[in-house]
């Protein structure tokens, strides 16, 4: 059997880095305070890397969270060469916030039936963790820095109404949850478009919301 060829054209090209993008910035939607709707400019790699670098997780946050994040933050910085690399990053970013949110609370859901033929009892779904977060652990938009430092409300991200559970097919993006975004990124969506806005940003604040008894008390290690 003869081996596949690979097709360098598909590579990017490392020298990349170095260009110079004063007349065709590296642009980002990012919000910014009163502007939701920000798109940032980055003309040199070291100003987009810092940018990234600046968001990253507080070292008390445990090591199998914060590798996860890590990889996100260099999938992120590496857009720079190939911009459809953010897509990557985002959902690698929500599977760090989706074990982050299993950690410290997925013992609530053990009462969750086990499946037929199957001892363990199914991890809790991202939805129900997001959920958790407002319903039971008090997150407001008051207490995420996130919505601090931008305004505006991310509640709707988290928890989805009611009403018009189970028909997301029909809402359009701006009432997308963050499980919608990684649903979406997860199963092939060929019309994923332009990166979230902020999304990086976002997740490493409700990382952080979680384990803020971590950060209060200077703890290491998963899980307790």
């Amino acid at each position: 059997m003869d081996k596949a060829v690979m097709d360098t054209t598909a590579l990017p090209d490392f020298a990349s880095f170095n260009i110079d993008r004063s007349d065709v910035p590296f642009a980002m939607p990012w919000p910014q305070p009163g502007n939701p709707a920000a798109l940032l400019a980055f003309h040199h790699f070291q100003e987009w890397r810092t940018f990234i670098a600046d968001r990253g997780l507080h070292p008390a946050i445990p090591r199998i969270v914060g590798d996860k994040f890590r990889r996100a933050q260099r999938l992120y910085a590496l857009a720079w060469l190939d911009a459809d690399l953010v897509k990557a990053g985002e959902l690698v970013a929500l599977t760090a916030l989706e074990l982050a949110l299993t950690d410290r609370y997925g013992e609530f859901f053990h009462q969750r039936p086990a499946q037929a033929g199957n001892k363990r009892r199914p991890p809790p779904m991202l939805h129900d963790l997001l959920e958790y977060l407002v319903d039971n652990d008090g997150l407001t938009d008051t207490q995420l820095p996130f919505t601090q430092r931008y305004g505006g409300s991310i509640i709707p991200a988290l928890r989805s109404d009611r009403a018009t559970r189970g028909e997301s097919d029909s809402r359009n993006a701006s009432q997308s949850t963050l499980a919608d975004v990684r649903n979406s990124l997860a199963h092939g969506d060929p019309f994923d478009g332009l990166p979230w806005s902020g999304l990086l940003e976002l997740v490493r604040d409700l990382i952080e919301y979680a384990y803020r008894s971590y950060l209060q008390e200077g703890r290491t290690g998963c899980g307790g």
